[in-house]
């Protein structure tokens, strides 16, 4: 019993020491000057965590102007996160979208919109039944202009809704792309029960409410 003592308070003292570097490396990243991704061939990029995304890649996908919605985890502190790691909320990343779109079809203006208009604006660290550091509500801003975008759209819906926006503004690092099997998921999984039961009744809430004009034309 003597012998263990000493082993416990050395294994909390290293636990209590990686947290605090944690912490450290996780609040660097908050504080890190913006990276702008370049216009490349017309498109731009730009990069969302809101809850599962699986979810949020679908979401992208229905909205005029938008390419490509690829899903993998931002936010973090350490490199090539994976959904394991990522899961263990001890990277610091979220599972993320890397949204692919036209800019003079659809606006970073436009893609707030949506994403404030398909979640739980309310709910911290996650969405729906799915909790966890990982899927927290992120906005990822490239550059001071969209950073105001999306500070002034949060305050305003705050103000509108006398509630706290849980959705944070990070400035873009990097995005890490996922696994090959979690992208085009809702699509390709059409009948898995979490897309039955989450992803569709998420989508189609989402869509009875958004401007039509700014949504995909359904194909019948």
């Amino acid at each position: 019993m003597k012998n263990i003592i000493p082993i416990l308070a050395l294994t909390l003292l290293l636990s209590c020491q990686n947290s605090a570097q944690s912490k450290k490396q996780q609040k660097a990243v908050i504080n890190a000057a913006p990276i702008e991704v370049p216009i490349k061939n017309g498109k731009a990029r730009a990069y969302f965590a809101s809850g599962c995304f699986w979810c949020v890649e679908a979401i992208y996908e229905s909205v005029k102007g938008v390419e490509e919605s690829i899903s993998g985890y931002s936010g973090g502190h350490t490199k090539n996160p994976t959904y394991g790691s990522s899961n263990t909320g001890k990277t610091g990343h979220a599972e993320a979208v890397e949204i692919i779109y036209n800019p003079k079809i659809v606006s970073f203006e436009t893609l707030v919109d949506v994403y404030f208009a398909s979640q739980n604006v309310t709910q911290v660290n996650g969405q729906g039944n799915d909790r966890g550091s990982q899927y927290r509500s992120i906005i990822f801003y490239q550059n001071e202009a969209q950073k105001q975008i999306v500070l002034k759209k949060k305050n305003a819906l705050a103000k509108r809704l006398s509630v706290k926006i849980a959705a944070e503004a990070y400035p873009f690092q990097k995005f890490w792309i996922a696994e090959d099997y979690h992208q085009d998921y809702e699509k390709l999984h059409p009948n898995h029960p979490y897309i039955q039961n989450v992803s569709i009744p998420r989508l189609n809430r989402f869509k009875s409410q958004f401007p039509k004009e700014f949504l995909k034309k359904e194909a019948h």
